[in-house]
């Protein structure tokens, strides 16, 4: 009996798995579930439906898409016909400037010969702007417009009355920019020229008169005293009181020796000159060149030291050819500045010493005037820059 329900059991198992359905099964029980497997014929439906609704959106999508395409030929068309209009348009209003170029062409030529010359563009320029027109400017346009070259425009070339009006303006306000800038250069010169007229005045660069060119001379007795004593062998030799150049030297020297600090209050009269801007430029020029040589015979006399602590005892002879030679070197030193000085020419070529006097010296172009007429040095960049375009400009 048993048997038989186990075999009737498996039997409508196979059955209702043919009809789609689960069955669960144990050696005492079967397990039976319909509501979790789904059945065939619900599962066709559900794929009919499923076709018939992506052919219907396959179906929306094409209509869509032909739709958005017949739009942009739409579009496309109205932009070709737009082009096609403003071509069109262009194209007229380019015919019509040329028959209006072409017949103010015609009123300009007014010889028939085919081209405008140069008087006939300035005689219908001046007609139909109602103004006077220069000969500088009516040759200005020509050579703007005159593309080939010829001296006169060709139907080709004349671009029409408006583009001439135009170009005479910008002409016209060039004109203008230039005249300002060289009224404003013209100005600005003249504030240098006053200026430097007044730095002249102050400086005293002229040309000096007979009086500075004695006054000149006199500095270089500061270093003569000081030297006399190199010259001792020389104006010490037998017969030398007999001489007058000897004879007013040791006058000289008496007075400059009967003044207490006479060297140190010469030296610093010179040095405090020689900043006086309204003394004449070859006296303040000699007084420097005067101080430089009296520190100059310096050095003999340290070498003379320094060779004395060595405890080396020179030859009288050398002592005395040594002495008279400096003496004489200063003596045609002072002797060339003398000559120099009375011919008015400064007497700049000293070696060494001439050049530190000159960059010594002050010039126009180391001070500026304030407001006040004060002067006012620069510093030493600005000079060396105003040096180099002085330079420049001669040059």
């Amino acid at each position: 009996m048993n048997r038989f329900v186990t075999k009737a059991a498996i039997v409508v198992a196979l059955a209702i798995h043919a009809d789609g359905f689960t069955i669960s099964t144990s050696p005492t029980t079967a397990f039976l579930s319909s509501s979790s497997t789904p059945s065939l014929g619900s599962i066709a439906g559900r794929r009919r439906r499923s076709s018939r609704s992506s052919q219907l959106y396959v179906s929306s999508t094409d209509k869509s898409k032909g739709d958005q395409d017949d739009e942009i030929e739409r579009l496309r068309s109205m932009a070709a016909k737009l082009r096609a209009d403003a071509a069109a348009l262009e194209a007229e209003k380019a015919q019509q400037l040329a028959e209006a170029s072409e017949k103010a062409f015609r009123q300009f030529d007014t010889n028939k010969d085919g081209e405008i010359s140069v008087a006939e563009l300035k005689e219908g320029l001046e007609k139909v702007l109602k103004t006077e027109l220069s000969d500088k400017r009516v040759q200005e346009l020509m050579k703007e417009f005159d593309a080939s070259g010829d001296g006169a425009l060709q139907l080709d070339e004349f671009v029409g009355v408006d583009i001439f009006r135009n170009k005479l303006e910008l002409l016209a306000q060039e004109e203008k920019r230039l005249a300002l800038e060289a009224k404003e250069k013209a100005k600005r010169e003249e504030v240098e020229a006053a200026l430097a007229l007044a730095k002249v005045e102050i400086l005293n660069e002229k040309e000096p008169t007979n009086s500075d060119k004695v006054l000149s001379v006199l500095p270089y007795l500061f270093p003569l005293m000081d030297g006399l004593q190199w010259g001792r062998f020389l104006l010490g030799a037998e017969g030398a009181e007999s001489n007058p150049f000897v004879v007013g030297l040791a006058l000289l020297y008496a007075l400059y020796r009967a003044i207490p600090f006479s060297g140190f209050i010469a030296f610093f009269v010179l040095y405090f000159l020689t900043g006086n801007p309204s003394i004449n430029r070859l006296v303040r020029y000699n007084m420097q060149q005067a101080i430089f040589l009296d520190v100059a015979l310096f050095f003999p006399g340290l070498i003379g030291g320094l060779v004395a602590l060595t405890g080396l005892q020179m030859p009288l002879i050398v002592s005395q050819i040594s002495n008279d030679a400096i003496f004489i070197t200063l003596l045609g030193v002072i002797g060339y500045c003398t000559v120099s000085s009375l011919l008015g020419i400064a007497p700049n070529k000293i070696p060494l010493i001439s050049k530190a006097v000159e960059d010594r010296m002050p010039n126009v172009e180391m001070f500026d005037l304030d407001t006040d007429g004060n002067i006012v040095f620069r510093p030493r960049e600005e000079e060396e820059e105003a040096e180099k375009k002085d330079d420049k400009d001669k040059k």
